[in-house]
């Protein structure tokens, strides 16, 4: 179930109540990914974010890196759905930082501004799915709710079309986002006439039948 982002403010933790938090997530953590608090007050840890995209996502080879324009080493593909990644982040980066780290690990050309950060979380027997704003904190998040992704889970997804900012694009990027649509308009276009082809091809084949029965 998708909802608003609740308006929840956020709590400033003194150094030592965040030391608390983290020593009570590290002693409840199965899976070794546990929070380091440094000297300056700042911590470090893991998030899971599970990939949840519709649309297929254009990759660069490492030799491609930097360019804009699309090149015989960007391909555009479909990632698996329900794929889960591993980041390791700080307490100061942001959903917007999160989400630009996510695409450069896996070398994605498209822009960041494409993506939007979303959590998923347990209430009243209920799953609620609300997106993030790019200011919020994800491991400050991951820290309040503990290490159960069952509690607090994040997912990356496209933004829906009317919210996407098309003017923040480059030309070859709108350019790039137009051969996509280009392709899964062609590659749709294509499963109907074949679908259409076979419910014509079993209708010729029941009307021999009758014309011509025995």
């Amino acid at each position: 179930k998708d909802v608003q982002k609740e308006r929840e403010p956020h709590v400033y933790l003194s150094k030592e109540e965040v030391k608390e938090k983290i020593q009570s997530y590290n002693s409840s953590v199965t899976d070794k990914l546990k929070m380091t608090l440094n000297a300056n007050g700042i911590y470090t840890g893991f998030i899971k974010v599970q990939m949840e995209l519709c649309r297929p996502i254009t990759v660069q080879s490492s030799q491609s890196q930097g360019r804009c324009a699309p090149s015989n080493q960007e391909t555009a593909f479909y990632l698996p759905d329900g794929c889960v990644n591993t980041l390791h982040i700080s307490s100061t980066n942001t959903v917007r930082e999160v989400i630009e780290a996510l695409l450069k690990k896996f070398f994605v050309a498209d822009n960041p501004a494409k993506f939007a950060l979303y959590k998923r979380c347990h209430k009243e027997d209920q799953v609620y799915t609300c997106k993030l704003s790019d200011r919020e904190h994800p491991l400050y998040l991951r820290l309040v709710a503990g290490p159960k992704t069952e509690m607090l889970s994040f997912v990356l997804r496209e933004h829906e079309t009317g919210e996407v900012m098309w003017e923040a694009f480059s030309i070859p990027e709108l350019q790039n986002f137009l051969r996509i649509l280009d392709k899964e308009e062609n590659d749709q276009l294509q499963i109907l006439k074949n679908r259409y082809a076979a419910y014509r091809g079993k209708l010729e084949e029941a009307l021999r039948g009758v014309l011509n029965p025995g």
